[in-house]
């Protein structure tokens, strides 16, 4: 027997993207868990099991033209059309659990979306849990790979260009995981000029985070990160005005969790604050360690 439901989800436009649904009877709290620009839902299984194990309904969407959803491969026609999408995400796991706010759980470039999907609708939020969060990259395009991007949303904004992270290295240091990224059929490797163009006017939105309306948020960081600056993270939770605010911060981890050696201990905290967010044991802005 399956462990997931396989569904597809009909989003605004009528794309039909694939989504798995970890389903928990009467579920009293349940979690949109979002991947990265690369990834995809099937990185995140250990993640998702765990959640469902301890009665948290979890629903791992692979965004429009990433992992199993081949249509338009690494597009998005504009911010507005991925956050629409991510609602409707949340939307669906209301529907399938009949509870009125979800957990959003964004990974990587997915904390970006998460963030600003709440600050759209941040009526359907229970908690913000953004995981390595991609909202201040080190890693980033060229300036000349930036300036072919721009000139081709006049003409030729399906134009594919380089995803910069196409070092497994950059995700984890263990050789069976970076064996796995390297032989991974559904990874994304490019992403279009719209995609591109979307992703930075996200970044605007996930600015102005502080002006919606609070709920817990939880920022999870790995000390041996090689895609964002962490520090210029930190500081930008630290500045929200918003009463509940954590980050951890695992010592022994590189930028995704489930291929490194605090899997478990990140899984466990990941439990536990959407168990009760408010009542999460480390102090506001602590720079917790799971060692």
């Amino acid at each position: 027997m399956c462990e997931f439901q396989e569904i597809h989800i009909r989003l605004g436009d009528g794309y039909p993207a694939y989504a798995r649904y970890w389903p928990v009877p009467n579920a009293a709290s349940a979690a949109l868990h979002i991947h990265g620009i690369q990834s995809h839902c099937g990185w995140y299984a250990h993640t998702a099991r765990a959640l469902r194990d301890a009665g948290i309904a979890v629903l791992q969407p692979d965004r429009r033209g990433s992992g199993r959803n081949r249509a338009d491969r690494g597009h998005a026609e504009s911010a507005d059309q991925l956050i629409a999408d991510a609602i409707r995400y949340t939307d669906q796991l209301r529907e399938l659990t009949g509870l009125a706010r979800v957990h959003l759980i964004g990974v990587s470039w997915g904390g970006k979306l998460v963030a600003a999907a709440h600050a759209n609708n941040p009526s359907l939020t229970a908690s913000l849990v953004l995981v390595a969060p991609g909202i201040f990259p080190i890693v980033n395009v060229s300036p000349t790979e930036k300036l072919k991007i721009g000139l081709s949303m006049v003409s030729a904004p399906k134009r594919q260009f380089d995803i910069p992270l196409n070092d497994p290295r950059l995700f984890t240091a263990d050789p069976k995981w970076i064996e796995f990224l390297e032989q991974d059929p559904l990874q994304l490797h490019q992403a279009t000029a719209g995609f591109y163009l979307a992703s930075r006017r996200m970044d605007r939105i996930v600015a102005r985070l502080g002006e919606s309306a609070p709920v817990p948020i939880h920022v999870l960081l790995a000390a041996d990160e090689q895609i964002i600056d962490n520090q210029r993270t930190r500081t930008f939770i630290r500045d929200l005005p918003w009463p509940h605010r954590h980050v951890t911060c695992y010592r022994r981890s590189r930028h995704t969790f489930e291929f490194g050696p605090d899997r478990d201990l990140f899984v466990r905290d990941l439990i536990r604050w959407v168990n009760g967010p408010t009542q999460f044991d480390p102090p506001p802005i602590a720079a917790q360690s799971s060692a």
